[in-house]
């Protein structure tokens, strides 16, 4: 059985009646308006595939409906029907976006093939928008430590389910893929997977972001508009950084959760929403919790499976199969021959803290993939690519700098000459600066000094 879902718009009571009971039989989820204004209504409270829409109701058109439908930010496919149409209202109605159009009297037969038709180039888009995303986060979860075979399993126990799940993991740990990875094992996974990250988003508009907003309700609302809830609608809604959500937003968020409706912004109706929520973090949210910047209910409401995604410094074990997975998928995307890393850089690799994680790791390797022209990578390719870096740096030092600037620039260039030439080893690094290895560790962080500046 299909849980497809189809809106009838017609005025004629006779024909939504027959084609409700027509498609129903076949197993589609049927909703009817009476008009172009209900039509568009009904739109607005939930998510369609298809529209069969008369192209003659009173008051607003059928065209005029089918151009708001393609303005919106959902695509459902849309069928026109009429029973006295001509070419050049087809021809409009198609240059409008219309899928294809239905003469009255309808035949059974005819309606039938059409919304196959129209249903399997919905899907077709569909498809494509998913492989586009599995384009962008097409890494598999690459790792042999302890850390992350428990991920993976606890990834496999967790998806299939329908529990929220709350990820823990520091910037460039990669949870929004982790997320990716849950939905696609999920039996939610031929829908939806719609991802916001609450710290890039205004408090005074993340509430519209997630439940939506009406038209006219905020400075910036032009047009009705629906929140991310509601497009994630049978699929899966992940929240990235949660623990940046303001306080009112949180207490909305709670009230989704319970009753499984949200209240556009402006709007007094609730809508149905059905999406799974994956959360995650890059803080303690405990933490939050007792400052009183995060709300003790809806944390126990998302932690009912916790992830945890290890930093790559605690899985060092990993990254010379990282090292050999990346630059073997950098050569392919370049169309370059696959580099191998010698052990001296590799040792350099694993000396490095990484605080940038897995994210940071990528970039060198990419960088590596790019601007290397051997076939092996070696210790000293890293001082060449520092290179040019440091060089645009030196403008600076005559720049009118203060002289206690000018004294931090040198140190931080210093030590990082020092740390490539011991493949970033800090007891070498140290015994050679002739201080403490504490000391050097300090230095590091306090210069924000990377592996490639």
């Amino acid at each position: 059985m299909s849980n497809e879902k189809i809106l009838i718009v017609d005025d004629e009571a006779s024909i939504r009646s027959s084609l409700q009971g027509i498609l129903e039989d076949e197993g589609f989820v049927i909703k009817t308006a009476e008009s172009g204004e209900g039509g568009l209504a009904a739109l607005k409270s939930q998510n369609v595939d298809l529209v069969l829409l008369d192209i003659w109701l009173p008051g607003m058109g059928g065209l005029e409906v089918l151009e708001r439908i393609k303005a919106g930010e959902e695509n459902p496919q849309v069928v026109m029907i009429s029973g006295h149409g001509t070419i050049e209202t087809a021809v409009k109605a198609t240059r409008l976006g219309a899928f294809d159009f239905l003469e009255k009297p309808l035949s059974l037969e005819k309606v039938l093939l059409t919304v196959q038709h129209a249903l399997r180039q919905k899907r077709l888009e569909e498809e494509n928008v998913q492989l586009r995303e599995k384009v962008r986060i097409k890494y598999p979860l690459i790792g042999k430590s302890p850390a992350i075979q428990k991920l993976r399993r606890d990834i496999e126990l967790a998806a299939p389910s329908e529990g929220r799940i709350l990820i823990y993991g520091e910037n460039g740990t990669g949870r929004e893929h982790i997320a990716t990875l849950v939905h696609r094992q999920s039996r939610r996974k031929d829908n939806r997977f719609v991802g916001i990250n609450c710290a890039a988003i205004p408090d005074d508009l993340i509430e519209s972001e997630l439940f939506g907003a009406v038209k006219g309700s905020l400075p910036n609302a032009v047009k009705d508009k629906k929140g991310k809830f509601l497009l994630a609608d049978g699929g899966t809604l992940f929240l990235d950084e949660i623990g940046e959500m303001s306080l009112k937003a949180q207490a909305k968020l709670v009230r989704v959760i319970e009753e499984g409706k949200c209240e556009p912004v402006g709007s007094s109706e609730s809508i149905a929403v059905d999406a799974r929520i994956l959360a995650a973090s890059s803080k303690s949210l405990k933490e939050l919790l007792a400052k009183g910047r995060f709300r003790e209910d809806l944390f126990f409401k998302l932690n009912v499976i916790p992830l945890s995604i290890p930093p790559l410094r605690e899985r060092l074990e990993d990254i010379p199969l990282l090292i050999e997975y990346f630059l073997g998928s950098f050569a392919n995307d370049y169309g370059k021959k696959r580099k191998t890393m010698a052990g001296e850089a590799e040792k350099a690799f694993l000396n490095y803290s990484w605080p940038g994680n897995v994210s940071e790791l990528m970039n060198v390797l990419e960088r590596f993939a790019i601007m290397v022209p051997d076939d092996e990578i070696s210790a000293a390719h890293l001082g060449l690519l520092v290179e040019a870096r440091e060089i645009e740096l030196l403008p600076g030092m005559s720049a009118g700098r203060s002289l206690e600037a000018a004294r931090e620039q040198f140190e931080r260039r210093y030590i990082h000459k020092a740390l490539g030439r011991s493949g970033w080893d800090i007891a070498r690094t140290a015994a050679e600066l002739k201080i403490e290895e504490a000391d050097l560790e300090s230095k590091i962080k306090a210069h924000g000094i990377t592996f490639i500046d």
